[in-house]
């Protein structure tokens, strides 16, 4: 099967099985959601969820969470991974957003990577999330999946790589929701250890599957 033609079945196969899907954190506007997608970085997405509903309800808008002191925030994401750090982004985050984007989360990938504790992936999570755009952001999940399937060549071996390679075959309307496939079949399906193989829909795309079958 040429790369071209797994693009195509991966993508007929997770419009026909999971047209909706979406993220699984929990937000109500583009402030939770940063503030969330913060939080995920080495976490999981259910720890981040049973923690936000305190951090938004103490700091429902950037402006309050920039006038929040560290001994204020600390204590609400201490269950998170590297709780010190995301204090300090988080607090920076809000304040940056004051400063110089007027409390209102910006839509560009050059314009949120300005803020504390956002980096590309975490912009690419916010723009093609809220908007729509036709980014790709690629965590362990998308990595791993995308090289097993076989969607990008082993030469890519850089998240960067790997996104550049997704964005150019994957049709343009459909990378936010593409980005979303990659993340819960890896969450769900094609997991780092013991893979799903026996369940998975993918196996006839799949190169990892199909060298498994032939050795």
């Amino acid at each position: 099967m040429t790369r071209k033609q797994k693009y195509q079945f991966v993508t007929d196969y997770f419009l026909s099985h999971a047209p909706d899907a979406e993220t699984e954190l929990f937000y109500d506007n583009p402030f939770q959601l940063l503030v969330a997608v913060i939080l995920s970085a080495q976490c999981t997405d259910k720890r981040v969820n049973q923690t936000t509903p305190a951090i938004f309800k103490r700091f429902p808008t950037p402006a309050k969470l920039a006038k929040a002191t560290f001994e204020e925030v600390f204590p609400l994401i201490q269950s998170i991974s590297y709780p010190n750090n995301k204090t300090k982004h988080l607090i920076g985050m809000a304040q940056k957003l004051i400063k110089d984007f007027g409390g209102q989360v910006p839509m560009t990938v050059d314009e949120l990577v300005q803020l504390p504790g956002v980096g590309r992936k975490t912009a690419n999570v916010i723009t093609s999330v809220i908007d729509n755009q036709p980014n790709m952001a690629v965590d362990t999940h998308v990595f791993r999946v995308s090289k097993r399937i076989g969607l990008v060549p082993s030469t890519a071996t850089t998240p960067l790589a790997v996104e550049k390679v997704l964005i150019k075959n994957f049709p343009e309307s459909l990378i936010h929701k593409a980005h979303h496939w990659l993340i819960l079949h890896g969450r769900y399906t094609c997991i780092a250890r013991n893979p799903k193989c026996e369940t998975c829909g993918l196996q006839t795309a799949c190169s990892a599957f199909q060298k498994m079958k032939k050795d």
